[in-house]
């Protein structure tokens, strides 16, 4: 009867009659087996599409062996800037031999802990981990920076944490943005923000006032909003047009959000960018798909997860001190399409 279960070690050690140690050395391609052997075990294992279970063999690593299992963590997979990252970050680990575990918060500060403390039972060589937007507790971050795993932090970088971290030039993509959309002719700007205890909100929020300020503008509390999804922009963009004071431009966190900006108001009768301009946050795939085209902040996701992949290995093979902290900043640039004059 034909097997149906997953070809393991003992069973390719059986088939040639030697220990499973062995096996395991020719599949490493270990000079201490005969060549022949090794070809032999290595092409029964392809025949029978084996692979080694990876992470096993990471649990077997002693403490001086270095693990090549890399743990990331991603907020959530629905916007294109966190799969960019990823892209970035699988390409690079795989070119250096490593692999990685991808895990999701979904934005929950209790399952990202959870997802730490698996990290660490797992013996993962270093985390690569952007924070859940509820997470106001740091102590899963130090713990596994205290056992010497260390951790790089990506986009959403934790402040409590004296931790490497890659990120965007939030401030000046943002201060650029609003920029232009004065330089263009608008005055009334909102802002539609992440949470503000996100370092990326922060950065954004003083990028935005700091434009306003260079140009006389006042800064008007009532045209900012906590908005960072599509769905919520459709709800809450109606209500900024109550009243004579209403605005004539949106910079939004992200593209999604934008696009909920400019499909609410084109419904609502008004003409983009005549009457209204709309600037994004990301320029991921969406941007280039709606009608009229989004102007956008390019984030060049894949570069940041490169630059934390670069960063994590040098500590684990030891060319960079594992307390050493690095701070990187991938610079951004304005991408102008139709939702602009």
């Amino acid at each position: 009867m034909e097997k149906t279960t997953p070809l393991t070690m003992k069973d390719i050690a059986q088939e040639f009659g030697i220990s499973v140690a062995t096996v395991s050395r020719a599949l490493k391609d270990s000079s201490r087996i005969s060549e022949e052997r090794r070809r032999a075990i290595q092409q029964y294992a392809r025949e029978h599409n084996f692979y080694p279970n990876v992470i096993g063999e990471a649990l077997r690593l002693s403490r001086v062996a270095t693990s090549k299992v890399i743990g990331v963590i991603v907020p959530e997979f629905t916007h294109y800037y966190f799969s960019s990252i990823l892209t970035g970050i699988e390409e690079t680990a795989f070119a250096h031999g490593y692999y990685i575990i991808v895990a999701l918060s979904n934005e929950q500060y209790e399952r990202e802990a959870r997802l730490c403390e698996m990290f660490h039972r797992l013996k993962v060589c270093g985390v690569i981990v952007s924070q859940a937007k509820d997470t106001r507790h740091y102590e899963h971050f130090q713990k596994l920076q205290d056992s010497g795993i260390p951790i790089v932090f990506y986009d959403r970088i934790c402040t409590g944490v004296n931790a490497s971290r890659v990120v965007v030039d939030d401030y000046m993509g943002a201060y650029n943005a609003v920029d232009y959309l004065i330089r263009t002719g608008c005055r009334r700007i909102a802002f539609y923000s992440a949470p503000m205890q996100l370092e990326i909100s922060k950065n954004r929020f003083n990028g935005y006032k700091d434009a306003l300020l260079k140009h006389g503008l006042p800064f008007d509390e009532s045209m900012t909003r906590i908005c960072d999804n599509r769905q919520d922009a459709e709800l809450i963009t109606p209500d900024m047009f109550d009243g004579d004071h209403y605005p004539d431009a949106f910079f939004a966190v992200n593209d999604d959000t934008a696009i909920g900006i400019l499909y609410t108001v084109k419904r609502m009768g008004l003409r983009v960018p005549e009457d209204i301009s709309i600037c994004g946050f990301t320029n991921d795939q969406r941007a280039v798909a709606c009608d009229p085209m989004l102007t956008t902040v390019e984030q060049r996701g894949k570069r940041v997860g490169e630059e934390t992949v670069e960063i994590l290995i040098d500590k684990v093979e030891g060319h960079s001190p594992i307390d050493k902290v690095e701070k990187r900043v991938v610079r951004t640039r304005l991408i102008i399409r139709g939702t602009t004059r």
